[in-house]
């Protein structure tokens, strides 16, 4: 079951490590969105002990652009994956040192400060705190009608068939406790990893809390989802779910 409360605590998480927050940002040739997310995410965080893990690559290979230069001259700890989203992410959770690690993606669709909310949601004692598009606070200005009808009809198939009340399913936006990211066992590679996350959290029992969230436009550069073709990877993690 997910719980979903707009009030939560504020008192801050043990350390690990030395690093109380880990932020993974999974990129591909993003080198004029890196820099500028960076500052506002370092702006938000600063009162933490942190890192930032930026996994670059994708099936061609690493970014061709200035993404890795760039995150380098913000500061960031540059990894290299390629092969997709789920794999660049899990790169970089094995890496991250933090008690706190959150995922959000390199476009600026994701706004810098609703990492509060990711953070206290973890604080106040949930495994995991997920972004909602579709809860009272949130929204999306990059949805089109078909994404939107899609999102919804994932989502009713995992609530229906894993008996939990999610009200979004593939959104990147998201934080986790050290423990939860061990318990849940991520082995996607590809668009399917939140569909995984949401699924084997359930499944392991863990407290996942929804917190609203507004995804923006991408600000420059080329989208990565492929709608059609993603699509068909989330049923089939939907469904090989069942058996595992």
């Amino acid at each position: 079951m997910t719980n979903q409360k707009n009030a939560i605590g504020s008192q801050r998480h043990s350390v690990v490590g030395g690093c109380q927050l880990s932020i993974v940002i999974p990129t591909l040739n993003e080198e004029k969105n890196i820099g500028r997310l960076l500052v506002q995410v370092k702006r938000i965080v600063g009162s933490y002990s942190h890192e930032i893990i930026v996994v670059d690559g994708g099936a061609g290979g690493p970014s061709e652009d200035g993404t890795v230069r760039t995150a380098r001259r913000h500061g960031a700890t540059v990894l290299y994956d390629n092969a997709g989203k789920g794999s660049a992410l899990i790169r970089g959770f094995r890496a991250a040192r933090g008690s706190i690690i959150i995922s959000m993606d390199a476009d600026l669709s994701h706004r810098p400060k609703e990492l509060k909310l990711l953070i206290s949601g973890i604080e106040s004692g949930y495994d995991i705190c997920v972004g909602s598009r579709f809860m009272s606070g949130g929204g999306s200005a990059d949805m089109p009608p078909f994404r939107v009808f899609g999102n919804k009809v994932f989502v009713a198939m995992v609530n229906l068939l894993y008996g939990s009340r999610y009200s979004d399913m593939c959104y990147g936006y998201r934080s986790f406790t050290k423990h939860a990211l061990r318990r849940i066992r991520l082995r996607e590679k590809g668009f399917g990893i939140e569909t995984e996350i949401n699924i084997n959290a359930r499944k392991a029992g863990l407290k996942v809390l929804e917190v609203p969230s507004f995804e923006k436009k991408r600000a420059e550069g080329e989208g990565k989802l492929r709608s059609f073709n993603d699509g068909l990877v989330i049923l089939g993690v939907i469904a090989k779910n069942l058996f595992v």
